[in-house]
Formats: C-alpha cells, sequence, structure tokens
C-alpha cells in the first residue's frame, strides 16, 4: 500500500455536531477528524494536530488553538470570534467566510491559505505569514497587521 493510501485510509474521529464544550484536548491527535458544526466553544486544542480536519460551520469562540496544526484542513464558515491561533500552522487551510472577529493569530502561518470573504474585524495578526494567501473580500477593519509578511491586501478590504 502506498504512502498516500495509507493516509487515506487512516481511521478519523467522527465528531460531527459533537458537544465539546470546553473540553481540554491539549495535544490531542485529530488528523482527518470530522468536526463539522462540533461545539468547541471556549476548548482547548492547544498543540493539537488538526491536519485535514473537517471543522466546517463549528463553534470556536473562544477556543485556544494556540501552536496548533490546521494544515490543508477545512474551516469553512467556522466561527472563531475571539480564538487564540497565536504560532498556529494554517498552511492550505480553507478559511473561506470563517469568522475570526477579534481572534490572536499573531505568528500564525497562513501560507496558501483561503480567506477569501472572511472577516478579520479586530484580529492581531503581528508577525503573521500570508504568503500566496486569497485575501480577495476579507474584512481586515481596526485588525492589527504590523510585520505581517507577504500579504497582498489589494483585494480586501480595510475599513
Amino acid at each position: 500500500m502506498s504512502k498516500e493510501n495509507r493516509r487515506r485510509s487512516r481511521p478519523k474521529a467522527d465528531l460531527v455536531s459533537a458537544n465539546l464544550l470546553a473540553t481540554n484536548m491539549t495535544s490531542a491527535d485529530l488528523t482527518n477528524a470530522n468536526l463539522a458544526m462540533a461545539d468547541l466553544y471556549r476548548a482547548n486544542l492547544t498543540l493539537a494536530n488538526l491536519t485535514r480536519a473537517d471543522l466546517t460551520g463549528a463553534l470556536l469562540t473562544g477556543a485556544d488553538l494556540t501552536g496548533a496544526n490546521l494544515t490543508d484542513a477545512h474551516v469553512r464558515s467556522v466561527n472563531l470570534t475571539i480564538a487564540s491561533l497565536t504560532g498556529a500552522n494554517l498552511f492550505k487551510a480553507d478559511l473561506i467566510s470563517a469568522n475570526l472577529t477579534g481572534a490572536n493569530l499573531a505568528d500564525a502561518s497562513l501560507s496558501r491559505a483561503d480567506l477569501s470573504g472572511a472577516d478579520l474585524t479586530g484580529a492581531d495578526l503581528t508577525g503573521a505569514t500570508l504568503i500566496s494567501t486569497n485575501l480577495t473580500g476579507a474584512k481586515f477593519h481596526r485588525a492589527n497587521l504590523t510585520d505581517v509578511v507577504g500579504a497582498d491586501l489589494t483585494k480586501s478590504i480595510l475599513e
């Protein structure tokens, strides 16, 4: 069996619509997990591995994803209001229409992510890396963009 087939055939956690309110999942391996529509309000996902996880429509308000790995994760239409994503890896993550109002994305890696239509009003992106990131229609009203690397804000909304 090829390496690619082994990766695809790995079992994944099915947590669709699960109530994981304020759950401590520090360093959890949730690779390929299905967390669509899950309630992760104020959950602790510090250093969690969410590579290729499906978080579509999940509630992550106030969640702590500090240092989490969300490489290639589906985070479309997710509520990440006031969440901490400090130092998180969101390489190639699908964050289309995500609500990141007031979120802390300091030092996060968002290279090649899709943030089209995302709301980053009041978010802190200090030192974040946004190389080849799709920011079309993303809202950055009152966002802190100090020392952001590689961002092309020409198609985003800054006011």
